[in-house]
Formats: structure tokens, sequence, C-alpha cells
């Protein structure tokens, strides 16, 4: 059997932590940012976990 290939766009987008779980960034930062409210900007920047839900998808096209 051939070896499985990362997706890029997927491992562009997540980091596996240590334990196993997929770390995500937030969307809707990149652009129109005016009428957003600073604490929502803010709220942004951070980094959060994927949910349970597309847990198994996001690890089926991190094989490695």
């Amino acid at each position: 059997m051939p070896k499985m290939k990362t997706h890029r766009g997927a491992a562009k987008r997540f980091r596996k932590t240590g334990s196993g779980k997929f770390k995500r960034s937030h969307a809707y930062k990149s652009h129109i940012l005016e009428k957003k409210s600073p604490k929502r900007k803010r709220r942004l920047r951070k980094n959060t976990v994927v949910s349970a839900a597309e847990t198994k998808r996001v690890a089926k096209m991190l094989p490695y």
C-alpha cells in the first residue's frame, strides 16, 4: 500500500496538540475590520480547539 498523503490545506490550518486535539484559528479576522468592535477582534485573535464533531474529519486529513 502506498503512504497516505497529508491534506496540505488542512496542514496549514490545523496543529495537533500534545493531548491529540487540534488547534485552529478563528475565521472573520482577515478583512472588513472597521465595523467589528475591538472586543470582537481581540477574541478572534486567540486560537481554539476543533469541535468534537469535526475532529474525526480533520484527523483523517492529517494522518502524520
